[in-house]
């Protein structure tokens, strides 16, 4: 979508050397395999919508995604912008009349539908200890996120079709810990960053263990779960995606 331009930049950005100091800069590629578990509502001009569930109102199946992230670092200070396309769709007939944006749907209807958005998370961390030179390494650090969410749901019949769009820039809070396991070869990692005001809730929790087989790259396999409770732009979403990934890191 649009912002893709933009994430390219702030990538690029991130990789500009700030010379004399000791730099770590990177470049993460995962590859995600979450399921979906979830709903959304949209609402119109005061007509209020139904709760439509993912799976089995619209038939939409799990899908895999690949994440990039590229990182820098400068002693106690890391910073890293990472960037996913979500595209889900589904196709089923109704077993009840549904309200989508002002619009209903009825029974018996073949509809298909899909949910798309960018998400693009701007982080920051500062460790406030850091024993990375001790024994196998130990470092604790809070983190500051920023995550972006722009997309769109749609659903269509024969008769109609209705989009929603949304867009939200979500601001977070966490934690990160890292420890090593075996001197610089084994490492395990954990962040966690989530928000809540009003009914809205959101959080991001990823840990995983990272093997260096060769100076320079890293292999991990982990875990991550986004539970997204979000009301904007008269569009509720409600869901879930959590599943394991495997990623590969090139740092310098």
């Amino acid at each position: 979508m649009k912002r893709i331009s933009v994430i390219l930049l702030a990538l690029g950005l991130l990789c500009v050397p700030f010379s004399a100091y000791a730099l770590e800069v990177g470049v993460r590629g995962y590859y995600w395999f979450p399921e979906l578990a979830g709903e959304v509502t949209v609402d119109e001009g005061g007509v209020l919508g139904t709760k439509i569930d993912f799976e089995d109102d619209l038939g939409m199946d799990d899908e895999d995604y690949p994440i990039v992230e590229a990182f820098v670092g400068l002693g106690d200070h890391h910073l890293s912008v990472s960037a996913m396309q979500i595209d889900y769709s589904g196709s089923e007939t109704l077993t009840e009349s549904i309200t989508f944006k002002g619009e209903t749907f009825t029974v018996s209807d073949n509809v298909e539908s899909s949910l798309k958005y960018d998400m693009i998370d701007v982080e920051y961390q500062y460790d406030i200890i850091d024993l990375e030179n001790i024994l196998a390494g130990f470092s604790i650090g809070v983190i500051g996120k920023v995550k972006w969410i722009d997309g769109e749901v749609e659903i269509k019949s024969i008769a109609e079709t209705e989009k929603a769009t949304f867009a939200a820039p979500i601001p977070m809070v966490g934690v990160g810990v890292h420890v090593g396991l075996l001197a610089d070869i084994l490492e395990a990692r954990v962040k966690a960053t989530a928000i809540g005001y009003s009914d809205n809730m959101l959080y991001d929790v990823m840990g995983d263990i990272s093997f260096t087989p060769f100076p320079f790259i890293d292999i991990h396999g982990g875990y991550r779960i986004i539970h997204l409770d979000i009301d904007v732009d008269d569009v509720e979403l409600n869901y879930d995606m959590s599943g394991p990934y495997a990623a590969v890191t090139i740092g310098f």
